[in-house]
């Protein structure tokens, strides 16, 4: 994934899912198209083992807040905090500098 020049913002979302996640996956696939339609978006990548990361990139503060407050959004934490996980994390971290290898 490319990001652009710093500094931009991660939001990283740590997740233990349920034992139901019934309408799970169709749920994130959406969430993911939905994203990437929000002003500010500029990337995710994701893995799920025992644990969950999400990690996505947004241009400002502001764009993350609208984010959370998407009515489509909010439906899906709802739902994830009523079923489809036993715990999660969210940490908004500042990207003030990157290099890979």
């Amino acid at each position: 994934m490319t990001t652009p020049r710093q500094p931009y913002y991660a939001v990283i979302f740590t997740s233990k899912q349920s034992k139901n996640t019934t309408g799970y996956a169709n749920m994130a696939k959406k969430m993911e198209i939905l994203a990437k339609q929000q002003d500010g978006f500029l990337g995710m990548e994701s893995v799920r083992s025992n644990i969950g990361i999400t990690v996505s990139y947004w241009a400002s503060l502001n764009a993350i807040k609208q984010w959370k407050q998407h009515s489509e959004h909010v439906l899906a934490q709802q739902r994830g905090r009523a079923v489809w996980y036993d715990w999660y994390r969210v940490k908004i971290c500042k990207v003030e500098r990157e290099y890979e290898f």
